[in-house]
């Protein structure tokens, strides 16, 4: 018998995907709790997801995949059962197969960010936070923040309307959109800044005010770079006390992944040093 046509499958969906790291980091989660299975990539074509998918999932040994950009609202779609938090942001990014031959999707990015800052021993409890952007790097965060029973969740983007269709999305009263002109004019005091934007990718800064940024005691940013991000070595000159970029958030989504496919969470301290030094 071949033993590795038994072998559990899973795989990334994404476009581009050339860049992931979710196969190193599902083979070392592997190897560490000892599973055995096989984890690729897959170029998914715009208009074409679903068939992607289901040839993924005609092999019987495919058990779940991971979704990244710009497919999750079309996995959401495409899945027969969502979680709170998928149905909350509209998004998936892990999909598992059951034994029933139904699917279901989670979008498990918050959790990674919750994860991440837990680590670094941020507080939750009634904190003030502000997230710089609307799309849905931002969308999969609010709800997990909810969660954590935060005071409050302003959303900032250049389109106010855009950060308002969001906030609205949530239907709660302590979570508002505003513009960057408003935000930099009130007096409010945001504990955790999170920049869910891609700015730093440009080595540009979010329109988010020095007075603002001054007041944080944790600026995050969402994308990851061999040395500190613009945003966190601007938010430490500022006197921000803790800065951090995002990739952590991505050890610890993928680690929530893993555990829905495999019932195991793994040990996320060595893959992230791993990843650190290999930048």
């Amino acid at each position: 018998m071949n033993n590795q046509s038994q072998v559990d499958r899973y795989a990334v969906f994404g476009n581009p995907i050339e860049q992931s790291r979710s196969p190193e980091i599902h083979q070392m989660f592997a190897r560490q709790s000892g599973q055995s299975l096989t984890y690729g990539k897959i170029l998914g074509q715009v208009g074409k997801f679903s068939a992607s998918l289901e040839r993924f999932f005609n092999d019987p040994n495919a058990k779940g995949c991971n979704i990244t950009s710009p497919f999750k609202q079309d996995a959401a779609n495409w899945v027969n059962d969502l979680s709170e938090n998928a149905k909350a942001c509209g998004a998936v990014n892990t999909i598992v197969r059951h034994d029933d031959g139904r699917f279901s999707g989670d979008n498990t990015d918050g959790k990674g960010l919750i994860y991440d800052l837990t680590k670094q021993e941020v507080s939750f409890l009634n904190t003030n936070v502000l997230l710089i952007g609307a799309g849905g790097a931002a969308r999969g965060v609010v709800l997990p923040f909810l969660e954590q029973q935060v005071q409050s969740i302003d959303i900032v983007n250049r389109t106010k309307t855009k950060a308002q269709d969001l906030a609205s999305w949530f239907a709660r009263k302590n979570v508002a959109g505003l513009s960057f002109e408003e935000l930099n004019q009130n007096n409010k005091n945001y504990h955790i800044i999170i920049n869910c934007t891609s700015a730093s990718l440009a080595n540009e800064l979010p329109n988010v005010g020095d007075y603002v940024l001054s007041k944080a005691d944790m600026a995050y940013d969402m994308v990851y770079l061999p040395k500190p991000t613009v945003f966190m070595e601007h938010a430490a000159r500022l006197g921000v006390k803790t800065t951090s970029d995002g990739l952590g958030m991505l050890v610890g989504q993928a680690a929530h992944s893993f555990k829905l496919w495999r019932g195991v969470m793994p040990d996320t301290h060595e893959v992230l040093n791993h990843l650190r030094a290999s930048l």
